[in-house]
């Protein structure tokens, strides 16, 4: 496909620029070059059509744009990316005050978009909206704040259109967090639902894995480790995964730390998109700020969970004066355990999520969703029964467990 401009017609307070669409191979509407006109180019008024409303195959279609003040060509290699364009003054006797610059000036960062590849990934977003007859005004507000900065490729413009198709991930979209982490990973929601599912499962049997015959003893230590990890389930998926950063620009206001915090991903091993790049010291950022996170989450769900347990504790007593089983230290208990989620759940995490499942398991399965999930079904169960290994020996370890040897 070629979009060429011709026949530039200069009236008194606009120009009329007439484009030649010669498309061998596709079909493109009237409406779908509207968009590409309006939102592209930033035409402010009207735009007509003269021939067929979409070109029969190899057809010749003519679109006419007006404007005030401006001079717009454009050339197309081959869809969905357009190489060059560029914008000029046309009218002689204005001195242009209302942006666009001298003629001819060259205006490749496309909005603001920061460079080569930000100008590209908006252009081939601009494209995919074309190609669907969608306008940015149709899209959430940070979606196509992110087009006109041009920090996302059109990729992710494609995944949202296939997302939404999907009521139930259109409503979880309507959240900034999910859809953050949706656009990244589309198996995102399966992977919240695996964690939970077999979270209270795989902990109990790791539990009594650990402690075999003094399992119910140690009953309330169980139920209080149980707790603590259905609770912190959803955050050790939500937390750690990569995302597609659609966050309003930072206040210039904000301090060195906050601004530094910003720039960093979600996940310390997430592939970067096109456009973007994270430092060493961004991504060791991202580990340090979800771990401190974690360790708030940590520390509040081993709370409630060594509270309930010391509740059931002395309500046992209340009613059999034989109970000897002691209370669980809660401030020990609790920020043992933040401590041990911001280390050991944040680093096993962000490997699973941004090294096993996104560099290595995506790109050689990408095409057999079932597959996947089923393989990323498996390597989760073994690393939540792994992460509850590791949290009995540790906590042994720190002492806020005892282990009752059986009396012979």
């Amino acid at each position: 496909m070629s979009i060429a401009a011709a026949n530039v017609i200069p009236p008194s307070s606009s120009f009329s620029l007439t484009y030649s669409l010669h498309s061998p191979s596709r079909r493109l509407s009237t409406s779908a070059l509207f968009v590409h006109c309006h939102h592209q180019h930033r035409l402010t008024t009207s735009i007509t059509s003269s021939g067929a409303a979409a070109p029969r195959r190899g057809g010749h279609f003519l679109l006419t744009c007006s404007t005030p003040n401006y001079n717009t060509t454009h050339s197309v290699d081959s869809a969905p990316e357009i190489l060059d364009h560029s914008y000029g003054n046309n009218d002689n006797n204005n001195n242009n005050s209302s942006g666009g610059g001298g003629g001819g000036g060259d205006h490749s960062n496309g909005g603001g978009g920061g460079g080569e590849n930000s100008n590209n990934n908006k252009k081939e977003a601009m494209m995919v909206l074309v190609e669907a007859g969608r306008s940015i005004e149709s899209l959430p507000k940070d979606l196509k704040a992110a087009i006109e900065d041009g920090r996302i490729p059109g990729s992710i413009i494609l995944k949202y259109f296939e997302l939404e198709k999907v009521p139930l991930f259109a409503w979880l979209m309507k959240f900034g967090g999910f859809k953050e982490r949706l656009l990244a990973d589309d198996l995102f929601l399966a992977k919240v639902i695996m964690e939970c599912g077999v979270g209270m499962f795989t902990k109990t049997a790791a539990e009594y894995e650990r402690r075999r015959e003094n399992f119910f003893k140690e009953l309330e230590i169980v139920f209080a480790d149980v707790v603590m990890a259905v609770i912190a389930d959803f955050m050790l998926v939500y937390l750690p995964a990569p995302t597609v950063s659609l966050r309003a620009p930072i206040s210039a206001n904000a301090g060195r730390i906050a601004k530094f915090f910003y720039g960093c991903p979600d996940n310390a091993f997430q592939i970067a998109l096109g456009g973007t790049s994270f430092s060493l010291l961004q991504r060791f950022g991202a580990i340090v700020r979800n771990g401190a996170k974690l360790f708030a989450v940590g520390t509040t769900s081993s709370l409630v969970g060594t509270v309930i347990t010391n509740a059931l504790i002395n309500a046992k007593k209340a009613v059999s004066s034989v109970d000897e089983t002691e209370n669980v230290p809660v401030l020990s208990t609790s920020v043992g355990y933040g401590v041990y989620m911001s280390v050991s759940s944040n680093l096993r995490y962000q490997i699973l999520a941004g090294v096993i499942e996104q560099r290595i398991l995506e790109p050689l399965l990408h095409q057999h969703k079932l597959f996947l999930s089923a393989i990323c079904f498996a390597v989760r169960t073994g690393n939540t029964f792994l992460g509850s290994l590791l949290w009995v020996d540790y906590a042994r370890w720190i002492g806020v467990q005892k282990a009752q040897e059986l009396e012979e």
